[in-house]
């Protein structure tokens, strides 16, 4: 879409009505700001306060709510540029912390210019949290497809909607991007700052793509580490790690096949992937057993993401193997447990859970109503992509979500200069969900880790190639005159 083409439908939306400054939200006064320390067990250096905020932006004198704010000052006054706000993804992540988490894997040149800001995004955390009051398999994200369960899918997709209807029906309509993102404005002002820069991880990298859509002048240094497709949001998104397994799975068998001599695993990579499918065979008919836990073949492709890191998923694939066969793994393979996705059941995952559905289904495009289309769509997906095809296609609760959205889901398309950093082998936001970020943002450039493993490049903490590129853009605004891959 052409940016013309953006304006128009955002002409359309009704909140461009309303997406005005922070300082216009609550009266027109900067708001009086009171730090203190965060919590004991965080660095002295870590500050917290509140920033109020209106609950509904399209009625600013109406109710209020508090996100909570942190910040650790710039190490260097003299040399300070401004605010570094960030994000750590989601949705539903909280960013309290993430100054502290953040300022030993930032270079001194940056800590030294910029004030490191976290927020708890709106219903998240210690920001007007909503907790829907999931329990157990209602806590999980991802289920596979079966024809024998689908029934029970349905029914749990349904409940969790109508969970989350009755418990916070009246916060659901304001759980959004762009209200996040007029948060962030409103934190902005709240600071006194004429414009912020901002790090985002994974969903981070969508949310401030839309603050760059809808406050392009206030954006200065913005990375994105790990970015979406914004054109994907969000079923596309959920749909789109699959093909990511998929070659991502195709790589580590060539990998084991060169090292059949240590694993035992097949010495072709047809081999061991024949390997691999017959253990899932074989735990469908009979779950394996394996340090207490059972897996069934759903459960072992369920671990799908870990076939990006090929040296730490092996040893797994080998102990299942041996688990398999009645005997003990190799001396010196390693084998290890990789755990099946079961979140405690806390508060604080309820929340995560519940605030991650809120977004995902009020502002997604393209969530079909009736159930059998997902069950179309699983059983497709399953067949191009066998690993993990069905995880992302199945239903979910956004088929049976009661608070329609207030606005549509911002389309991307802009020219404001940003930094993104991708690792080739991403399990979450693989490189063409990155390719596609930068796609919407004309003014980006995007620097590629060429055998980068994992989700998250700055946030891993360990170094790589793109550290340079990243600290150089935060000092000096500087960015690589073209898109690049780095080893």
């Amino acid at each position: 879409m052409t940016v013309a083409g953006a304006a128009v439908l955002a002409a359309l939306t009704p909140a461009t009505a309303f997406a005005g400054d922070g300082e216009a939200l609550l009266g027109g006064g900067r708001q009086q700001l009171r730090w203190e320390r965060c919590a004991q067990d965080q660095p002295a250096s870590l500050e917290c306060t509140v920033v109020k905020v209106p609950l509904d932006y399209a009625d600013p004198g109406g109710r209020t709510i508090g996100i909570a704010v942190s910040r650790i000052p710039a190490e260097n006054p003299a040399k300070r540029r401004g605010v570094l706000l960030m994000n750590p993804g989601g949705p539903g992540g909280e960013g309290l912390t993430m100054p502290a988490g953040m300022a030993p894997l930032l270079a001194a040149q940056v800590r030294e210019r910029f004030d490191l800001i976290g927020f708890d995004p709106r219903g998240v955390g210690r920001s007007a949290p909503v907790h829907c009051g999931l329990a157990g398999d209602e806590q999980v994200l991802n289920h596979p497809y079966s024809a024998a369960a689908f029934g029970q899918d349905v029914a749990r997709a349904r409940s969790i909607a109508d969970k989350c209807q009755a418990k916070a029906g009246d916060l659901l309509p304001h759980l959004t991007t762009r209200n996040t993102a007029r948060d962030m404005d409103a934190v902005r002002a709240a600071l006194g700052e004429r414009r912020i820069s901002y790090l985002g991880h994974s969903y981070g990298t969508y949310l401030g793509a839309v603050y760059t859509q809808m406050f392009p002048r206030r954006a200065d240094r913005f990375v994105f580490d790990s970015a979406l497709d914004p054109a994907l949001v969000w079923r596309g998104v959920l749909r789109g790690t699959a093909e990511a397994a998929e070659l991502a799975f195709t790589r580590w068998t060539r990998w084991a096949a060169e090292r059949d001599a240590a694993f035992g695993l097949g010495a072709t990579p047809q081999a061991v992937r024949a390997t691999f499918w017959d253990l899932v065979a074989r735990a469908d008919r009979t779950p394996i057993t394996l340090e207490g836990q059972a897996f069934d073949g759903a459960a072992i492709r369920g671990q799908y993401r870990a076939f990006v890191q090929v040296e730490a998923v092996t040893p797994f694939i080998v102990a299942l193997k041996a688990a398999a066969s009645g005997t003990a793994a190799p001396a010196g393979s390693g084998a290890g447990v990789v755990r099946a996705e079961a979140p405690p059941r806390t508060p604080d995952v309820d929340n995560v859970v519940s605030v991650a559905w809120s977004v995902l289904c009020g502002e997604g495009r393209a969530w079909p109503r009736d159930p059998e289309q997902y069950r179309h769509d699983a059983i497709r997906d399953r067949a191009a992509r066998p690993l993990a095809g069905d995880f992302g296609a199945t239903v979910q609760p956004c088929a049976f979500w009661k608070s329609a959205p207030r606005e549509r889901a911002t389309v991307v398309d802009n020219d404001v200069p940003a930094l993104i950093v991708q690792n080739e082998w991403d399990p979450q936001t693989p490189v063409a969900m990155a390719q596609g970020m930068r796609r919407a943002l004309h003014g980006a450039r995007m620097v590629t880790v060429a055998g980068g493993e994992g989700h998250g490049v700055v946030v891993s903490g360990r170094p790589t190639c793109a550290d340079a590129d990243v600290t150089s853009y935060l000092t000096t605004g500087r960015i690589p005159a073209k898109d690049r891959t780095c080893s």
